[in-house]
């Protein structure tokens, strides 16, 4: 049921986002949201509580967010509160990140090295990686683990390249 609300109301707003044109206004908002979300645990836990009433939730989601972030953002938020599904709200933005992301192309890696690696070395690894997938540009993160002995162990979606 999770997975369904989460691609349900996503793929509503990607939808609406093509049709609009847009895209990457709704993205860089959404991208926004979900860390200002995540920060206010105070606010997630007033739209996840089951004993405030919906209108009020509606009212503090219009007092917080109408006139910051676009009329399509709020009434997401507002149908989803709604429809007893304020809980998933960051879910759902994050399934409408990576489907715009997708949309985009833009691959997401991570890569993770026995030592902290260059600029130089990781241009030449983001530079390898565009050169062998089919990603217009790639989002990489970096982490260092020392328990690898050397090496890299790249990651992207479901696929693993370990030359560790």
């Amino acid at each position: 049921m999770a997975r369904q609300v989460e691609t349900t109301y996503g793929d509503a707003l990607l939808e609406l986002a093509l049709e609009e044109g847009s895209l990457n206004m709704l993205y860089e908002e959404a991208l926004a949201l979900v860390t200002v979300l995540q920060e206010n645990e105070e606010l997630l836990r007033i739209l996840k509580h089951p004993q405030i009433d919906k209108d009020e939730k509606r009212k503090i989601v219009d007092n917080i967010f109408k006139g910051r972030v676009s009329k399509d953002m709020v009434g997401l938020f507002g149908i989803m509160v709604e429809k007893d599904h304020g809980s998933k709200i960051v879910d759902v933005l994050h399934y409408f990140i990576r489907q715009v992301k997708r949309v985009k192309n833009i691959g997401v890696a991570s890569v993770t090295s026995a030592v902290a690696l260059t600029g130089a070395q990781k241009a030449s690894i983001e530079k390898r990686l565009l050169e062998t997938t089919d990603f217009a540009s790639m989002e990489v993160t970096y982490t260092v683990d020392a328990s690898i002995i050397g090496g890299l162990v790249i990651r992207i979606d479901d696929r693993v390249v370990d030359s560790s």
